[in-house]
């Protein structure tokens, strides 16, 4: 007997007894894909996993996240900032009102345009408590992808009920987004790498600066 015909001998032993071709109905589980894993406390971890990527969150409530996001900038040394057009009102004239210059993309602003800019001013999608990962879907409080790649600093708002368990429950929030053909954006942390001597960069391909403000 070759080597192939006992492999393939003991592959049809072992599944003699199986009569359910299809795996996923041989052995049913009762997981479900997207359901909540239990944590005590989804936002404090959240908040726990964002600081261990060294972004700075900051919670406070839906009535003062504007206040929340002028000052953060400030504190940051933000003197310019971009905001997609569907971004809250109120949230800009905050902003305008701490003496930051805001610029519009639209018509879209060139790369160029866009590194002369301190900083962007988003909402997002999703939030991953487990992985501190916060994802965009580029909607209109979003703004297009070029936006929070190139300027330095990103402030990000991020409401209580778009924070999530874990990655297969994101996973499931964000369907919808994929059906549309939606491009998807995973932020954790600010930007950073590492070279082969493990000498960290941060920046290289996205802000050095993540401002995450929690509204609770």
């Amino acid at each position: 007997m070759s080597a192939r015909e006992e492999i393939l001998g003991r592959v049809r032993s072992a599944l003699a007894d199986v009569t359910q071709p299809d795996p996923e109905l041989d052995v049913p589980l009762t997981w479900e894909y997207g359901r909540a894993t239990t944590m005590p406390d989804v936002l404090g971890r959240f908040v726990e996993m964002c600081g261990d990527y060294k972004a700075t969150v900051a919670r406070c409530g839906a009535a003062d996240v504007a206040a929340r996001v002028a000052d953060l900038l400030g504190g940051a040394g933000v003197r310019s900032v971009v905001l997609p057009s569907g971004l809250e009102q109120t949230w800009r004239q905050a902003i305008e009102a701490a003496g930051i210059t805001v610029h519009d993309d639209d018509p879209p602003l060139s790369r160029a345009e866009l590194n002369a800019i301190d900083g962007v001013v988003t909402a997002s999608a999703v939030s991953i408590a487990e992985t501190g990962t916060i994802v965009l879907d580029h909607a209109a409080d979003q703004g297009r992808r070029a936006l929070t790649l190139v300027p330095d600093t990103h402030l990000v708002v991020v409401r209580a009920d778009q924070v999530v368990s874990d990655v297969p429950e994101a996973v499931a929030r964000l369907a919808d987004a994929v059906t549309d053909g939606a491009p998807l954006t995973w932020i954790s942390g600010p930007s950073a790498t590492s070279d082969i001597e493990l000498s960290r960069v941060e920046g290289v391909h996205g802000p050095r600066t993540l401002l995450v403000v929690l509204a609770d």
